[in-house]
């Protein structure tokens, strides 16, 4: 199969709403490592949740009601693969950042639609997707081919 849906996978695990983190704070067992983005411009920092596990990676942003601004979540996929994602149960627009190998962004899917079932896809083999928050990509200055900073072994 082509795409890997990532938010598909275990979506029928997701928690109940009672234990799901709101205002933006997450799950105290996901780890969070600063992350820095290399634009043209300026370097800019970030403190992101990893989600490694299965569980972490298709539950990702569901039933989050807010995102602080610099941070937000990365999802390593080790080998990178073409990735797939959907906002269903994310009820926040995000801006979706797909990172290739080298650090590279190969691609800013902006603001994505909330709850919409959509794909959407990385359009080529990536090594992690960061997701920030809708329209912060453009804010910030990072557009494709800057570079991506993290400690991905960090736990």
């Amino acid at each position: 199969m082509r795409r890997v849906f990532v938010a598909l996978m275990l979506a029928f695990a997701a928690p109940g709403c009672n234990s799901l983190p709101v205002n933006g704070a997450g799950p105290a067992s996901v780890a969070r490592v600063p992350l820095q983005i290399r634009t043209a411009s300026k370097v800019r920092q970030f403190s992101v949740e990893v989600a490694r596990s299965e569980d972490e990676q298709s539950r990702g942003l569901m039933f989050r009601q807010s995102l602080a601004p610099n941070t937000g979540m990365i999802f390593p996929m080790a080998p990178p693969r073409n990735a797939s994602f959907w906002m269903k149960n994310t009820i926040i627009p995000l801006d979706m950042i797909f990172i290739r190998a080298d650090g590279s962004i190969a691609r800013i899917a902006a603001e994505t639609v909330p709850y919409s079932l959509e794909p959407v896809d990385s359009g080529e083999p990536v090594a992690a997707v960061l997701e920030i928050g809708g329209g912060q990509a453009a804010k910030l200055g990072i557009a494709e081919n800057d570079h991506v900073i993290w400690d991905d072994k960090a736990r």
